[in-house]
């Protein structure tokens, strides 16, 4: 039986990506020279210039006007090159592979089966393997949280995404169903035990976004009625037999504290991260920001005040992918981010196809509530929503007009 050739790499980016590496260092950024050579081989065509042509500007000001750590500024902005070039052999493989949808079930199945070794751990000493214990919010100070070789649970959550629309959306259009819910399934225990809200709400905000774009086309059908009906009918007692079983259970007492404002991880990856990004900023520029790395320079102290940090502590950070895109860029770099993905949804007719148009919606707004701008996972799921390989989810020329702005 042969070997998808691409799927040692998927699997490497998927399970294994920073597995025994420092802190922010992956092994897709090691291998960026290789993606280099064969992107230049595949494509016959040079692809640094776009980055250069772009970063070249931002680059000479900050460092000669704003003024940057040299050593951190130059590591940064390595590590950034590193990820476009993944980012371009990640488009060049969609471009290039017609058997997208194997590589999708194997890293389903095995991510399922890898999430059934983890779960004896988590009652060992041995946790630590696949579960990360931390913080989760106001009166749980030491929670587990599923995140097998990751380096977070929000990222693992983040990296199951187009796998769940993509099973999800074969299930609807009556794709290889029987298949599909099993797939889909398995993807709902990772989630659980992941306990990632901000990933999980995003998720559901985008099909409901999704589904009411295409009102007559996804949700006024038979098979998709049955499903909801079925839904509610195991859902709605579920939640009611947790709340008078399990009145202080995690889940309702973290919903409690995000209603009442006292949920410290969601107010740290939202207003927070905003606030601190301005903090920092009003040491620098603020149309340029402070520059690539320097949040560990010119932040640190910043946020260890404010969080009551010990001295000692060491991983600072804006959990927050827009609200780091302001701390480094500034308001200019805020200002280019929304407006490539504006122009991308528009060059591109996310709208056209029901798997692009959830990715994008997802990733619009999570960006907002997690993520940071070297997250792989995201820059993956905005190749997708941008790059039109899955015709299968294509919506029919004649039924576009539920869209009267673009049809």
């Amino acid at each position: 039986m042969s070997i998808n050739r691409y799927l040692p790499f998927a699997l490497l980016y998927f399970f294994f990506n920073s597995l025994g590496l420092p802190f922010g260092l992956t092994y897709t950024a090691l291998l960026a020279p290789f993606f280099y050579w064969w992107i230049a081989n595949t494509r016959g065509k040079e692809v640094l210039l776009p980055f250069v042509v772009l970063i070249f500007p931002v680059v000479f000001i900050q460092m000669v006007f704003v003024g940057v750590d040299d050593k951190t500024y130059v590591y940064s902005l390595l590590n950034l090159l590193a990820v476009y070039i993944f980012c371009q052999a990640f488009y060049t493989y969609l471009k290039s592979c017609t058997d997208q949808e194997s590589i999708f079930k194997k890293i389903v199945i095995l991510n399922f089966i890898l999430c059934l070794i983890a779960i004896p751990f988590y009652f060992t000493s041995y946790s630590y393997f696949f579960w990360d214990s931390q913080p989760l919010t106001e009166g749980i100070n030491d929670f587990q949280r599923l995140r097998l070789f990751t380096y977070e649970p929000s990222y693992y959550a983040t990296l199951l995404v187009p796998f769940f629309f993509f099973f999800l959306l074969k299930i609807i259009l009556k794709q290889n169903r029987t298949n599909s819910w099993l797939l889909l399934l398995m993807i709902f225990l990772p989630y659980i035990l992941s306990f990632s809200l901000g990933v999980m709400t995003a998720i559901i905000l985008s099909m409901l976004l999704v589904f009411g774009f295409y009102l007559q086309r996804l949700i006024i059908k038979k098979r998709v009625i049955n499903l909801l009906f079925l839904s509610t009918a195991i859902i709605i007692p579920a939640v009611i037999f947790v709340i008078l079983a399990f009145p202080n259970n995690t889940l309702l007492l973290r919903i409690e504290n995000i209603v009442s404002g006292h949920d410290s991880s969601g107010k740290g990856r939202t207003y927070e991260a905003f606030f601190l990004a301005m903090k920092i900023l009003a040491f620098k520029s603020q149309f340029w920001g402070i520059g690539l790395g320097q949040i560990k320079v010119i932040g640190t102290d910043i946020i260890k005040d404010f969080y009551l940090y010990p001295v000692d502590y060491k991983t600072v950070a804006i959990p927050n992918a827009t609200a780091e895109t302001l701390a480094l860029f500034g308001f200019v770099g805020l200002f280019f981010r929304f407006t490539i993905e504006i122009f991308l949804f528009v060059y591109t007719k996310v709208w056209k196809n029901y798997y692009r148009l959830m990715l994008f919606i997802f990733m619009f707004v999570y960006q907002f509530s997690g993520s940071f701008i070297t997250n792989l996972a995201e820059y993956v799921i905005w190749i997708l929503a941008f790059t039109n390989v899955f015709k299968q989810f294509d919506v029919l020329a004649k039924e576009q007009s539920v869209l009267p702005l673009y049809g």
